[in-house]
Protein backbone atom coordinates (compact mmCIF):
# COMPACT_ATOMS: atom_id res chain seq x y z
CA UNK A 1 0.00 0.00 0.00
CA UNK A 2 1.38 2.96 -0.73
CA UNK A 3 1.41 6.13 1.62
CA UNK A 4 -1.28 8.21 -0.70
CA UNK A 5 -3.71 5.33 -0.02
CA UNK A 6 -2.99 4.65 3.68
CA UNK A 7 -3.84 8.61 4.12
CA UNK A 8 -7.09 8.12 2.03
CA UNK A 9 -9.99 8.85 4.58
CA UNK A 10 -11.92 6.10 5.56
CA UNK A 11 -15.71 6.46 3.29
CA UNK A 12 -19.14 4.98 4.35
CA UNK A 13 -20.81 2.92 1.28
CA UNK A 14 -23.94 0.57 1.04
CA UNK A 15 -23.61 -2.22 -0.78
CA UNK A 16 -26.67 -4.19 -2.07
CA UNK A 17 -26.61 -7.83 -2.92
CA UNK A 18 -28.95 -10.59 -4.63
CA UNK A 19 -28.90 -13.92 -5.39
CA UNK A 20 -31.47 -16.39 -6.97
CA UNK A 21 -29.32 -19.28 -8.89
CA UNK A 22 -27.93 -22.05 -7.27
CA UNK A 23 -26.98 -21.98 -3.07
CA UNK A 24 -28.68 -18.54 -2.93
CA UNK A 25 -27.83 -17.88 0.93
CA UNK A 26 -23.95 -19.60 0.58
CA UNK A 27 -23.81 -17.38 -2.14
CA UNK A 28 -24.15 -13.81 -0.48
CA UNK A 29 -22.31 -15.37 2.35
CA UNK A 30 -19.44 -16.13 -0.26
CA UNK A 31 -19.87 -12.35 -1.60
CA UNK A 32 -19.71 -11.01 1.79
CA UNK A 33 -16.28 -12.44 2.99
CA UNK A 34 -15.01 -11.38 -0.73
CA UNK A 35 -16.07 -8.22 -0.03
CA UNK A 36 -14.39 -7.65 3.75
CA UNK A 37 -11.27 -8.08 1.97
CA UNK A 38 -11.49 -4.57 0.45
CA UNK A 39 -14.08 -2.76 3.05
CA UNK A 40 -14.83 -3.13 6.53
CA UNK A 41 -18.45 -4.40 7.27
CA UNK A 42 -19.91 -2.96 10.03
CA UNK A 43 -23.72 -4.33 9.80
CA UNK A 44 -25.48 -6.30 7.52
CA UNK A 45 -29.06 -6.25 6.34
CA UNK A 46 -31.37 -9.49 7.33
CA UNK A 47 -32.14 -11.42 4.18
CA UNK A 48 -34.86 -10.81 2.44
CA UNK A 49 -36.36 -13.15 -0.47
CA UNK A 50 -38.13 -11.10 -3.14
CA UNK A 51 -39.84 -11.43 -6.34
CA UNK A 52 -37.53 -10.55 -9.42
CA UNK A 53 -38.45 -7.13 -11.06
CA UNK A 54 -38.86 -6.47 -14.67
CA UNK A 55 -37.95 -10.30 -16.41
CA UNK A 56 -40.18 -12.36 -14.04
CA UNK A 57 -40.09 -15.87 -15.56
CA UNK A 58 -37.19 -16.64 -13.12
CA UNK A 59 -36.42 -18.14 -9.51
CA UNK A 60 -37.00 -15.72 -6.56
CA UNK A 61 -33.94 -13.54 -5.01
CA UNK A 62 -32.84 -13.68 -1.91
CA UNK A 63 -31.39 -10.09 -0.94
CA UNK A 64 -29.14 -8.30 2.04
CA UNK A 65 -27.49 -4.95 2.01
CA UNK A 66 -24.70 -3.55 4.13
CA UNK A 67 -23.06 -0.93 5.13
CA UNK A 68 -19.45 -0.58 5.34
CA UNK A 69 -16.40 1.81 5.20
CA UNK A 70 -13.45 1.52 3.04
CA UNK A 71 -10.67 4.11 1.48
CA UNK A 72 -10.98 2.67 -1.80
CA UNK A 73 -12.32 4.64 -4.49
CA UNK A 74 -15.30 4.66 -6.21
CA UNK A 75 -14.21 3.20 -9.22
CA UNK A 76 -11.96 0.78 -7.01
CA UNK A 77 -15.32 -0.43 -5.51
CA UNK A 78 -16.83 -1.19 -8.31
CA UNK A 79 -13.55 -3.24 -9.49
CA UNK A 80 -13.73 -5.07 -6.73
CA UNK A 81 -17.80 -6.05 -6.66
CA UNK A 82 -16.93 -7.11 -10.36
CA UNK A 83 -14.18 -9.23 -9.87
CA UNK A 84 -16.06 -10.53 -6.77
CA UNK A 85 -19.20 -11.25 -9.41
CA UNK A 86 -16.85 -12.40 -12.16
CA UNK A 87 -14.87 -14.45 -10.01
CA UNK A 88 -17.98 -16.11 -8.68
CA UNK A 89 -19.37 -17.22 -12.08
CA UNK A 90 -21.68 -15.22 -12.86
CA UNK A 91 -22.86 -14.63 -16.00
CA UNK A 92 -24.20 -11.51 -18.01
CA UNK A 93 -27.25 -13.36 -19.94
CA UNK A 94 -29.52 -10.44 -20.29
CA UNK A 95 -30.59 -7.47 -18.07
CA UNK A 96 -32.87 -8.23 -14.74
CA UNK A 97 -31.95 -12.14 -15.46
CA UNK A 98 -30.99 -14.42 -13.41
CA UNK A 99 -27.82 -14.37 -11.84
CA UNK A 100 -24.95 -16.25 -8.76
CA UNK A 101 -24.74 -13.31 -7.69
CA UNK A 102 -25.35 -9.32 -7.74
CA UNK A 103 -23.54 -6.20 -6.22
CA UNK A 104 -24.48 -2.66 -6.12
CA UNK A 105 -22.82 0.35 -4.49
CA UNK A 106 -25.86 1.52 -3.47
CA UNK A 107 -24.26 4.98 -1.53
CA UNK A 108 -20.78 6.01 -1.89
CA UNK A 109 -21.08 8.70 1.84
CA UNK A 110 -23.17 11.38 0.04
CA UNK A 111 -21.63 11.22 -3.14
CA UNK A 112 -23.15 11.75 -6.44
CA UNK A 113 -21.36 9.91 -9.27
CA UNK A 114 -22.71 10.24 -12.87
CA UNK A 115 -19.96 8.13 -15.20
CA UNK A 116 -19.44 5.43 -17.52
CA UNK A 117 -20.39 2.40 -16.04
CA UNK A 118 -20.88 3.86 -12.26
CA UNK A 119 -23.95 5.66 -11.39
CA UNK A 120 -24.31 6.40 -7.62
CA UNK A 121 -26.76 6.45 -5.66
CA UNK A 122 -27.80 3.79 -7.32
CA UNK A 123 -30.54 4.92 -9.71
CA UNK A 124 -33.71 2.76 -9.43
CA UNK A 125 -32.92 2.32 -5.60
CA UNK A 126 -35.85 4.25 -4.73
CA UNK A 127 -38.08 2.04 -6.43
CA UNK A 128 -36.71 -1.46 -5.58
CA UNK A 129 -38.17 -2.97 -2.29
CA UNK A 130 -35.73 -5.34 -2.48
CA UNK A 131 -33.37 -3.09 -1.74
CA UNK A 132 -35.06 -0.18 0.42
CA UNK A 133 -36.56 -2.93 2.83
CA UNK A 134 -33.15 -4.34 3.82
CA UNK A 135 -31.58 -0.92 3.84
CA UNK A 136 -34.05 0.58 5.69
CA UNK A 137 -33.18 -2.32 8.46
CA UNK A 138 -29.78 -1.16 8.82
CA UNK A 139 -29.95 2.63 7.72
CA UNK A 140 -32.99 4.10 8.28
CA UNK A 141 -31.84 7.55 8.97
CA UNK A 142 -29.87 7.62 6.03
CA UNK A 143 -30.66 10.26 3.82
CA UNK A 144 -30.92 9.92 -0.23
CA UNK A 145 -28.75 13.04 -1.32
CA UNK A 146 -31.13 13.77 -4.41
CA UNK A 147 -33.90 12.81 -3.24
CA UNK A 148 -33.74 14.62 0.48
CA UNK A 149 -35.79 11.37 2.22
CA UNK A 150 -34.84 8.78 4.10
CA UNK A 151 -34.54 5.60 3.69
CA UNK A 152 -37.31 4.53 6.14
CA UNK A 153 -39.39 7.47 4.38
CA UNK A 154 -38.64 5.80 0.85
CA UNK A 155 -39.43 2.21 2.19
CA UNK A 156 -42.68 2.86 3.85
CA UNK A 157 -45.19 0.18 2.14
CA UNK A 158 -42.30 -1.04 -0.37
CA UNK A 159 -42.05 -4.50 1.34
CA UNK A 160 -45.72 -5.30 0.90
CA UNK A 161 -46.38 -4.18 -2.44
CA UNK A 162 -42.90 -5.39 -3.61
CA UNK A 163 -43.17 -9.10 -2.79
CA UNK A 164 -40.25 -8.71 -0.43
CA UNK A 165 -40.38 -11.13 2.44
CA UNK A 166 -37.63 -11.02 5.33
CA UNK A 167 -36.33 -15.00 5.82
CA UNK A 168 -33.89 -14.45 8.58
CA UNK A 169 -30.11 -13.86 8.66
CA UNK A 170 -27.20 -15.59 6.64
CA UNK A 171 -26.67 -17.61 9.66
CA UNK A 172 -29.75 -19.06 10.45
CA UNK A 173 -30.39 -19.90 6.47
CA UNK A 174 -26.89 -21.51 6.21
CA UNK A 175 -27.22 -24.06 9.09
CA UNK A 176 -31.04 -24.40 8.77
Amino acid sequence: MSDSESERPRVKVYLGLGSNLGDRAENLAVALRRLSEGVSIEKVSSVYETDPVGYTDQPRFLNATLEATTDLLPEGLLSLAKEIERGMGRQAIFPNGPRLIDIDILFYNDREIDEPGLTVPHPRLAERAFVLVPLAEIAPDLVHPLLGRTIAELSVGAGEAGGVRKVGTLETLRTG
